[in-house]
């Protein structure tokens, strides 16, 4: 793989996994994100050094730990757009379905639903009371990028293992 090829990859998984200002970016496709797969866990390390960065500063501020948390989680919805966030919305939301068919149906529509949004609050939650409980920053950095690079790892495996939804 050549270096141009390389950070075009990069590039490409940054764009699909964020919503941090890109110069000069187009919009990707589907056969970009797919070529770019392998990528997708390094855009999510890049995630966790910003996540690590935000976690730090609050600290250097004298913040105690739980809202050093939830400033470093917001910090991570705002850096990805909620992208998992929308697709764990979405999920549980389904489980209202009694159908595939309509299973499919729910997770299409946009609003989010009761179960969407419990499941939502518990991972916010969750997320930010484990991150508070590994309070200092030098020890909570490779948390964060360990957890943001394998939450896009396992993306390219699902993405050649399954067909698309109809």
């Amino acid at each position: 793989m050549s270096l141009n090829q390389f950070a075009t990859d990069v590039r490409v998984a940054l764009l699909f996994c964020t919503r941090l200002p890109i110069p000069n970016a187009a919009p990707v496709t589907g056969a970009d994100i797919a070529r770019a797969g392998w990528a997708l866990p390094v855009a999510g390390a890049i995630v966790g050094l910003i996540a690590a960065g935000v976690y730090w500063l609050a600290g250097l501020a004298g913040l105690p730990s739980l809202p050093a948390a939830g400033l470093t989680v917001a910090a991570t919805l705002i850096v990805t757009g909620c992208l998992h966030e929308d697709g764990l919305a979405d999920v549980a939301d389904a489980f209202g379905g009694h159908t595939r068919e309509r299973r499919l149906e729910i997770m299409r529509d946009s609003r989010v639903g009761t179960y969407g949004a419990c499941a939502l609050s518990m991972s916010i939650l969750l997320r930010t009371a484990v991150l508070a409980s590994v309070a200092a920053p030098a020890a909570a950095a490779p948390v964060l990028i360990a957890a943001h690079t394998a939450a896009r790892a396992g993306m390219p495996l699902f993405m050649g293992q399954e067909e698309p939804a109809p």
